[in-house]
C-alpha cells in the first residue's frame, strides 16, 4: 500500500494511472470501518489515504460516464477524486452503509459542477432545477438531432417541467460556442461572422478624430502655460525627470544641484502639485 500512496494523475499518464488505480485491493467492510474510525476519532490522514485509494477505481468508472461533454477524462477524474475526498472526510462508519454508496453522490456532484463551469463559456444552467434538467436531457437524448415535439412533451412530462423549459435548455445545451476572433487563414466571408467584426470601428470617425486632436492640443497648451509658472529649477527638474527622452535619476539631479536626492524629490512633488492645480483651474 505504501507504493500506491504516491499515486497521482498527471498529463500524459492517464492509462497508467487508471491501471494503477484498478490494481489497488478493495477494502473489506472491517478494514473500511477501522480506517474510518481512525480518521473520525483521531484525524488520521494515513487512514484517509487508505480509504481514498481503493475507491479511485469507482471515480474512474463514474467519470467515464461523462465522456460526452468534450472535456478531458483526466480532468473529470481529478474532480471526481475531489468529491471522493470530501465524502471520506464526512463519512460516518456508524451509519451502517459502505463508503462507496455514500461517496457516489459526492463524486457525481463534483463532476457536475466542473462540467457546468467548463462545458460552455456561458453557463447553460444556473439554478438547481436547470442543472437537473441539463443532465437529464443529456441522458435522455436518443439521437444527435433536435428533439421532436413529441419527445419534448415526453421529457417535460417525465421531469415535471414545461415544454418551453425543455426547449430553452436544449438550445443552450446544443448551441455551439463561437470564438471571438476566428483563426487566421479564414477567407473574408468566414471572417465576417466573427463577433469581433460585429462591433463598429469608431477609431477612424472624423468627428472623434478632430475632437481628440483638439483635446490633445488644449492639454498641451495648458501644460506649457503651467510649466511657465514654475521657477527655473523646478521646471528644469520636471523636464529632466518626465519630459526628456532619457529619464534622469534623483541621484543624478542631486549631484548636479548640490542637494540631497530627497530634496530633489520634494521639489519634484511640489512642482507636480502646482502643475495639477494650474491645469484643473
Amino acid at each position: 500500500m505504501n507504493e500506491t500512496m504516491s499515486l497521482t494523475l498527471s498529463s500524459g499518464s492517464l492509462e497508467s494511472y487508471i491501471s494503477s488505480a484498478f490494481k489497488i485491493p478493495i477494502l473489506t467492510a472491517k478494514q473500511e470501518r477501522d480506517y474510518a474510525l481512525q480518521l473520525r476519532d483521531h484525524d488520521d490522514l494515513d487512514a484517509a489515504k487508505s480509504l481514498v485509494l481503493p475507491h479511485l477505481r469507482f471515480v474512474v468508472r463514474i467519470a467515464r460516464g461523462y465522456s460526452g461533454y468534450g472535456l478531458q477524462q483526466q480532468d473529470l477524474i481529478q474532480e471526481g477524486t475531489v468529491g471522493l475526498m470530501k465524502a471520506v472526510r464526512r463519512f460516518d462508519p456508524d451509519k451502517g452503509v459502505r463508503l462507496v454508496s455514500y461517496a457516489v453522490h459526492w463524486i457525481r456532484a463534483e463532476i457536475h459542477e466542473f462540467i457546468l463551469r467548463n462545458w460552455r463559456i456561458v453557463k447553460v444552467a444556473t439554478t438547481k432545477a436547470q442543472r437537473k434538467l441539463f443532465f437529464n436531457l443529456r441522458s435522455k437524448k436518443k439521437h444527435l438531432g433536435w428533439f421532436s415535439q413529441q419527445e419534448v412533451n415526453e421529457v417535460a412530462e417525465d421531469l415535471g417541467v414545461k415544454p418551453e423549459t425543455v426547449l430553452e435548455m436544449e438550445s443552450r445545451l446544443y448551441g455551439s460556442d463561437l470564438s471571438w476572433d476566428l483563426p487566421p487563414g479564414m477567407d473574408d466571408e468566414e471572417q465576417s461572422v466573427s463577433p469581433s467584426n460585429w462591433l463598429p470601428d469608431e477609431t477612424a470617425e472624423p468627428a472623434k478624430l478632430v475632437e481628440q486632436q483638439d483635446a490633445n492640443s488644449s492639454q498641451h497648451q495648458q501644460l506649457s502655460a503651467a510649466m511657465e509658472q514654475l521657477d527655473e529649477r523646478s521646471r528644469a527638474i520636471l523636464q529632466a525627470r518626465w519630459l526628456s527622452d532619457s529619464k534622469t535619476t534623483l541621484q543624478e539631479l542631486a549631484k548636479e544641484y548640490g542637494v540631497s536626492a530627497e530634496r530633489i524629490r520634494q521639489i519634484e512633488k511640489s512642482a507636480m502639485n502646482k502643475i495639477r492645480a494650474q491645469m484643473s483651474s
